[in-house]
């Protein structure tokens, strides 16, 4: 799939890769394909989700697109502009549009800062506003997250996991960014405390109208999150589509068995669980032709060979899967197959 960009379009994300080398000594032995030539964009006040197995190359790719890891190869777009072609102060100005929520509250608070101090620190850096007018901002935020001014004066050991997860939300909209990377954002949150980190940010996203990418292996979540989802797995988008069609209509086979494992909350329905056959390759020597050949049920003899790519079987409903290229007979095929 070929993404341009157009007057809708708030981040661009054209053949992204990201390689690590992995070395024996001083030698690099062997390449792990993390981000394996992934494109999709993403429209203002719009949430992408992005779902797939532990290892799939969710995470990788998020940090990728804020240039946490510089690509091995690719570009992104924001707001028209190559992210990878600033340095300096372009960059930081840049990236004040563009914020991260990590996984782990505590980790990536700075403990021994207080929280009012670590908020004045980012608009400092950032040059926003004197003393009052930061002041007033933080306050103002910080409340919006659902705690008090009085926190402001205490350090990240002082709160509860919920409360520490939304003073990450917290730094994330301070500079009111127009796109946020939120990586797994309540997985490390009991089920109660989970739901509240969620309405919250979904109430946030459209009373600020940011744009999120929305990073899960919880497809509950996603479901609830997102407007869109893109289905990964090992390094590749393998299914892209609007939120409806994902959980009503799945097209891939490896978007079926995901879903197949989601619970329904009702308990007189049945779902047939779809088994995978084996592990997840490594991405370190993945298999020839496409990627989940050998764990489908259903795989073709040119999916041992061949690449798919991503295709569009439907209005906005794209696959990477010969199931569907084959039966339109429109088969579309890499140039340069593993």
């Amino acid at each position: 799939m070929k993404e341009t960009i157009d007057g809708n379009t708030l981040l661009l994300v054209s053949d992204l890769k990201k390689h690590f080398y992995v070395k024996k000594g001083f030698r690099k032995v062997h390449v792990l394909k993390a981000v394996d030539g992934v494109s999709f964009k993403l429209r203002p006040g719009e949430v992408l989700g992005l779902v797939g197995e532990s290892g799939c190359g969710k995470t990788t790719l998020g940090r990728t697109i804020l240039r946490l890891y510089r690509p091995t190869s690719g570009t992104v777009l924001f707001e028209g502009k190559n992210i990878y072609q600033f340095s300096g102060e372009q960059l930081r100005k840049m990236r004040a549009g563009m914020q991260i929520i990590f996984q782990d509250p505590y980790s990536s608070l700075n403990p021994r800062l207080t929280i009012g101090k670590m908020l004045h620190e980012i608009l400092s850096s950032h040059k926003i506003g004197n003393g009052g007018q930061r002041q007033e901002r933080v306050e103002e935020i910080i409340i919006k997250v659902g705690l008090e001014p009085m926190h402001l004066k205490r350090f990240p050991h002082e709160f509860s996991g919920g409360q520490r997860q939304r003073i990450a939300i917290a730094r994330a909209l301070i500079l009111y960014p127009r796109l946020i990377i939120a990586d797994e954002p309540s997985s490390s949150l009991d089920m109660s405390i989970q739901a509240q980190i969620l309405n919250l940010m979904k109430s946030l996203q459209k009373e600020m109208e940011i744009s999120y990418l929305f990073i899960t292996h919880n497809l509950s979540a996603a479901r609830f999150m997102s407007d869109r989802i893109a289905v990964m797995y090992l390094g590749k988008i393998v299914e892209l589509a609007d939120r409806t069609q994902i959980f009503q209509n799945p097209s891939h086979p490896y978007t079926r068995a995901l879903l197949s494992l989601c619970p329904i909350p009702d308990p007189d329905t049945r779902i047939q669980q779809v088994e995978l056959k084996g592990e997840v390759p490594s991405p370190v020597n993945p298999p020839t032709g496409c990627p989940f050949h050998p764990r489908c049920l259903e795989a073709l003899a040119i999916c041992s060979k061949q690449i798919p790519v991503l295709t569009e079987i439907k209005p906005n409903h794209y696959v990477a899967c010969f199931l569907f290229t084959q039966q339109n007979n429109a088969v579309t095929l890499q140039s340069n197959p593993r």
